[in-house]
Parts: C-alpha cells; structure tokens; sequence
C-alpha cells in the first residue's frame, strides 16, 4: 500500500505560524503575540470582507496553513462586499476590530503585509494579488 507523506507545511504548521506572529509584533512595535494575532485577524478580514469568495479562495491558497486557517474562519458568507478604500479607512476599520481587546498600530495593515512577505513566496503572492479585484495589490503593500 502506498500512502503519501504529510506535507511539510502541515508538518511545519506551528512553528511557521510562530515565526510569522512574531514578525508581525515585532515589526509593529507591539508587546505581545497575543496582540500581534488580533492585529493579523483584524487585517485579514478587513481583506476578506472586499473579496468574492472565489476571489478570497486564490488568496487563501497562498497563505501558510494557519493563516489561512484564521483568514477564513467565521466567515459569514451574507455579510456585504466591501470597497478597498483609502488605507486610513480601512486602518480604522482594522483598529475597530474587537474594541477594546485590540491596539493595532496606524500602521497595522502595513505592518502584517511586511510580515506575511518575509513568511510567504513573494513572487507567488504577487500572481495571485494581481488576478485580485483592484486595490488588492495596493493593500498588501508594505
């Protein structure tokens, strides 16, 4: 019987995500990872809510298994389309994200862009942001 092994990016999966989150607070001067994480949560739906879901499924397959795990979860599929707007807005959006529980920087969606690039294949992310409605490019810049 022949059974395929498991992929290295599952195998991996924790470790990765450590080293992404890690990253992401350190690049955003924040003090913790539990911090970092709602940062990155806030960013990655404020994203999501301007995608199609065929749009955000090429997105997805680009992000490390935990990533992609956290971009898709709680997904309410009826929730409306957003435009990608000025960077300002859509950092308010992320900053109001949990309320009280988050602190992200002005500079937040920056900041997890920078982030998910050192963790990511650039080259294979840039294809898929490309094929993206525009301003998906733009929002992922650092």
């Amino acid at each position: 019987m022949n059974t395929m092994t498991i992929p290295m990016e599952y195998q991996q999966a924790s470790v990765d995500f450590d080293r992404f989150i890690v990253d992401a607070r350190d690049i955003s001067g924040l003090q913790t990872t539990n911090q970092a994480y709602t940062m990155v949560q806030a960013v990655l739906r404020a994203f999501r809510c301007r995608l199609d879901v065929e749009d955000a499924i090429l997105f997805a397959d680009v992000l490390p298994p935990v990533l992609r795990a956290i971009f898709v979860a709680e997904w309410d599929l009826e929730e409306p389309r957003s435009p990608f707007s000025g960077r300002t807005a859509m950092t308010r959006e992320v900053q109001e994200f949990r309320g009280d529980h988050n602190i992200s920087p002005d500079t937040a969606i920056a900041d997890v862009a920078a982030a998910l690039r050192r963790n990511v294949d650039e080259a294979k992310l840039d294809r898929v942001l490309s094929r993206l409605p525009p301003g998906a490019g733009d929002f992922w810049r650092e």
